[in-house]
């Protein structure tokens, strides 16, 4: 190893060697820990585990310590898949937290979602603010709107179990969406994610219409960027001037509520 090579660089390599044995949510050594273990200063000892953090390896929470994070969670764009059904397929227990759920006036957005017909009419909708969780990590903070004459919906199991298999009882079957993409900080959610309110958030709002093509859901899911992530498959578009080439990529966000 260069001698030239900085203190906290070697630390840092010692401790990626260390987190390959090392589980998704495993506590990780504090600062002052570190700084103990190699007989360095805490500075030096910070400064390594900023870079691990910087890379996804290691969320830091403000007052909780650091905490061993593996790849986020990745869902393909062009799925209509819960966020309960994928907790299951990889493995995790889905739950949540619940934040609201009541009948409210609707908003501007939601009466063009739900109620293309009304216009700018006054219109209500069955409103469902959620925390989604991957075991006891807090992965979102889902935002759903539906119907008013899905009230139906305020006693189901808000906590354990999916309001898509809700509605298919119901005898709704969410079939299609579209969904757009944005990017936030945590901002006044940061403390129901155990994040730091810089924290970057991704942010998916989407429209999902039932079997029969009537609306049936919007909602805005805030994703905390480190933990959830979306893949898209996409085409390459040829250069104009050749034939018969393909327009466009197909990564078109088919979206899915929870």
């Amino acid at each position: 190893m260069a001698a030239s090579q900085p203190l906290y660089e070697r630390i840092e390599k010692q401790l990626r060697r260390r987190l390959e044995g090392a589980a998704d949510g495993d506590p990780f050594p504090s600062e002052s820990q570190l700084a103990q273990e190699f007989d360095v200063s805490r500075m030096t000892a910070r400064a390594a585990l900023v870079r691990l953090a910087r890379d996804g390896l290691l969320e830091r929470v403000p007052g909780r310590g650091s905490f061993v994070r593996q790849a986020a969670a990745a869902r393909p764009v062009g799925t209509l898949l819960s966020f309960h059904d994928q907790a299951l397929a990889l493995g995790r227990t889905p739950r949540s937290r619940v934040l609201q759920a009541a009948v409210r006036p609707a908003s501007p957005q939601e009466v063009a979602a739900l109620y293309p017909a009304f216009g700018t009419q006054p219109a209500s909708v069955v409103a469902i603010s959620r925390v989604r969780f991957f075991d006891d990590l807090p992965v979102a903070i889902e935002h759903a709107a539906f119907p008013a004459a899905l009230d139906a919906l305020l006693t189901a199991d808000l906590e354990t179990g999916s309001l898509h298999q809700t509605l298919r009882r119901l005898g709704l079957h969410p079939t299609l969406g579209s969904a757009v993409l944005t990017a936030r900080t945590a901002d006044d959610d940061a403390p129901e994610l155990d994040v730091d309110p810089t924290t970057p958030m991704l942010v998916e709002t989407r429209s999902i219409i039932d079997q029969h093509g009537n609306p049936l859901e919007y909602t805005s899911s805030s994703y905390v960027a480190h933990r959830y992530a979306l893949k898209v498959d996409f085409s390459v578009a040829a250069p104009p001037d050749t034939p018969h080439a393909p327009r466009g990529g197909g990564g078109d966000a088919v979206s899915r509520p929870a």
